[in-house]
């Protein structure tokens, strides 16, 4: 029997679970692809439009996990006319340079088609809807029942042995839900459009400068003199324009900095010992978690370890001084000393040992997060989850220096609001009212940037899975415990005994964020394709051994 498998969403993490599931070489099978977009492949962060050709992306050549060519190779396949409308200059492509979003976009677009051409040769038929919305999903004895709505033509269902939810990031569509209050900075087309006034932005990480960008280039422009850097030109009239971005903490994001890769091995904190922790069940799983970080940390960098006592400190305590000289100091100042210390240590591929310990060690800390109790997924997630997050949520060189030259040009100012703060859309004709302490100020135009946040159960798109019990989320073991997300396991399955494991699969990463807080990007879509892949395999090759469905199997 030919099994069939639906893929919701052709971004990134559709590509690589369909780039894993055919090295494979799995049995042939039925493949339909839904795309609410006219395209495929480009996802919400790469997709034109969403996106400004000037938006950066965080992510280099070297660090993309390979598909059919990588990024680096694809580009030197270009002609120099696409180049040149790509704003990139042969001589100068190199694998550890940021790109903008959109020409990740083009390369991912075209390993999408090369992998549909794969599979087609391989014998599996390919179906892609493109231009069609799947506005609800519905469990079944005979499988998973989708009922799509095409932009054009009436809603029909079809049914699948096996789904994959790869929606990805939930942005609307129309980001100004009230006058003059943006719940997004995209799709970028939008903010674009918005006059030069005084502008607040929630945020100061990739999101906000992303938004900071888009309004910078609609009212100047950046310009890179002979002499190097970057300085910003106000366009004619824009005199009223200006930005204001609020975080809690004041900063901006480091500087990318240079670390080996593929990643060197732990030695301490390694998955083995943090399994071994897991299994044990020891209700102080997050501090002896932390003594490991420590161990690691200092066994990587012994001046480090010394210069900050770290032997000495708790979680709070360490997690409080690793932001302590930053936020003593001029964020704009920081920045540039920190770029300065960035750029020297590119040129001299000095690695800075803590950096590098710390970005390794994120995601195999990241397995404790399920087995916390509420209390310390608390204490994880205010303190060493902000930690692991600013050491891998660098930014391009050339981003940082935008943020200076906007600066500089008296354009962008960023403020600390700490936790005591309120941000009222309500109440006033546009914008937001803020307030901070016994300070009040109205912004006309405010726009929400802090990035994709966790969503629950409540935000799923597809009511009937929410009413059928198959997705919900985690329990909290007290009262007013903190939320935790949708419950899957570590297969991407939502944990429930109203469906057969293996019908569907969720990876919308918004939604797989409480047992996963570190996913994010492509690396993320690569790792949780090789594991989707790996089930969706094994299943395709039963059901063609058997020839039975699990609902046959259960009537014998």
């Amino acid at each position: 029997m030919t099994c069939s498998v639906a893929i919701v969403g052709a971004g990134p993490t559709a590509i690589y679970t369909l780039n894993a599931l055919l090295a494979l070489r799995p049995a042939p099978f039925e493949l339909t692809i839904f795309e609410k977009q006219p395209f495929i492949g480009k996802g919400t962060p790469y997709r034109p439009g969403w996106n400004d050709p000037a938006m950066l992306s965080n992510i280099a050549s070297i660090e993309i996990p390979p598909l059919a060519t990588s990024l680096v190779a694809w580009l030197h396949a270009q002609s120099s006319e696409r180049l040149a409308g790509m704003h990139i200059e042969q001589a100068a492509i190199d694998d550890r340079t940021f790109y903008p979003r959109v020409v990740l976009g083009e390369f991912f677009s075209e390993q999408m088609e090369m992998l549909l051409e794969q599979a087609a040769s391989k014998g599996i038929v390919v179906t892609v809807r493109t231009r069609c919305e799947v506005v609800d999903a519905i469990s079944g004895p005979e499988g998973m029942t989708l009922r799509v709505q095409p932009h054009r033509g009436e809603c029909f269902k079809v049914t699948f042995d096996h789904v994959i939810l790869a929606t990805g990031h939930q942005w609307p569509e129309q980001p100004e839900v009230s006058p003059g209050y943006f719940a997004s900075p995209w799709p970028a087309s939008e903010i674009e459009k918005i006059p030069a006034t005084h502008i607040g932005i929630r945020g100061s990480s990739l999101t906000a400068i992303d938004a900071a960008v888009a309004l910078a280039v609609a009212h100047g422009d950046f310009v890179e003199p002979e002499d190097g850097g970057i300085t910003y030109v106000p366009a004619p009239g824009t005199e009223d324009f200006k930005m204001t971005m609020l975080s809690r903490k004041g900063l901006l994001p480091e500087a990318d900095f240079y670390f080996p890769i593929p990643y060197e091995p732990l030695s301490i904190c390694t998955a083995e010992a943090i399994e071994e922790l897991t299994e044990s069940n020891d209700t102080s799983l997050l501090d002896r978690t932390f003594e490991l970080f420590k161990r690691e940390l200092a066994a990587a960098d012994p001046p480090y370890a010394q210069e900050t006592h770290l032997a000495s400190l708790d979680l709070e305590d360490f997690c409080e001084g690793y932001f302590s000289r930053r936020l003593s100091s001029d964020p704009f100042e920081w920045a540039r000393q920190n770029l300065a210390e960035a750029q020297l240590n590119y040129e001299k591929k000095h690695v800075v040992r803590w950096r590098y310990a710390i970005l390794r060690m994120h995601e195999v800390i990241e397995s404790i997060v399920p087995y916390l109790s509420d209390a310390d997924f608390l204490r994880f997630s205010r303190h060493l989850k902000t930690v692991f997050i600013d050491d891998y949520a660098t930014v391009p060189h050339e981003s940082i220096l935008r943020m200076l030259a906007l600066h500089h040009a008296g354009k962008l100012e960023l403020v600390a609001v700490g936790e005591d703060y309120q941000v009222d859309p309500h109440g006033v004709s546009s914008g937001a009212l803020l307030t901070h302490g016994s300070t009040k100020f109205h912004f006309l135009v405010f726009i929400e940037a802090t990035g994709q946040r966790a969503l629950s159960a409540k935000d799923f798109p597809f009511p009937s899975l929410r009413e059928q019990g198959i997705i919900h989320d985690v329990e909290v073991s007290t009262d007013g415990g903190p939320a935790r997300g949708i419950a899957i396991d570590d297969r991407f399955h939502p944990i429930s005994s109203q469906i057969p494991a293996d019908q569907l699969f969720c990876v919308s990463l918004p939604f797989i964020m409480g047992r996963h807080p570190f996913v994010q990007g492509i690396t993320s879509s690569h790792e949780i394709g090789q594991i989707v892949a790996a089930e969706l395999a094994a299943e395709i090759g039963q059901r063609c051994v058997t020839g039975e469905t699990e609902q046959e199997l259960s009537e014998r």
